[in-house]
């Protein structure tokens, strides 16, 4: 791993599309708006992408932490951007504030955090996993 600066940004920008709303992704009875998860995925994109450079051949980051507020609704056909900026760096674990808006104001704040693995030890626990019976 090269070291992870604290202050490294990242973003990640998408259109709300149909298939992006609650009403779509979660249950019909919800309003046509940008869906919570997705807006959280927006986010842990942007976490990734501040990180991206810093990490080694067969390592990764993966998202153990998320602590968001939604704080106002998105139509589709708007751009949401995702911020992240990396506020510590403790061992293997990455703590991100993270915010996204969408083309009139913020519409979501809070903390992520992810873990950094080394993926070849990652598939092989995986492998161990899948191979366990439970009685």
């Amino acid at each position: 791993m090269n070291a992870i600066p604290v202050g490294a940004r990242g973003s990640f920008s998408m259109i709300v599309a149909p298939e992006h709303l609650a009403s779509r992704f979660k249950d019909p009875t919800l309003p046509p708006v940008l869906a919570t998860p997705l807006m959280i995925l927006f986010m842990e994109n942007a976490a990734l992408n501040a990180i991206r450079g810093y990490l080694a051949p067969g390592e990764s980051a993966l998202g153990t932490v998320v602590n968001i507020r939604h704080l106002a609704a998105t139509p589709a056909g708007q751009r949401v951007t995702a911020g992240a900026l990396v506020t510590a760096v403790e061992g293997r674990r990455i703590v991100f504030a993270v915010t996204a808006h969408d083309e009139t104001q913020e519409i979501g704040s809070g903390i992520h955090e992810r873990a950094l693995v080394d993926l070849d030890r990652l598939t092989q626990r995986l492998d161990a996993k899948r191979n366990q019976r439970t009685g």
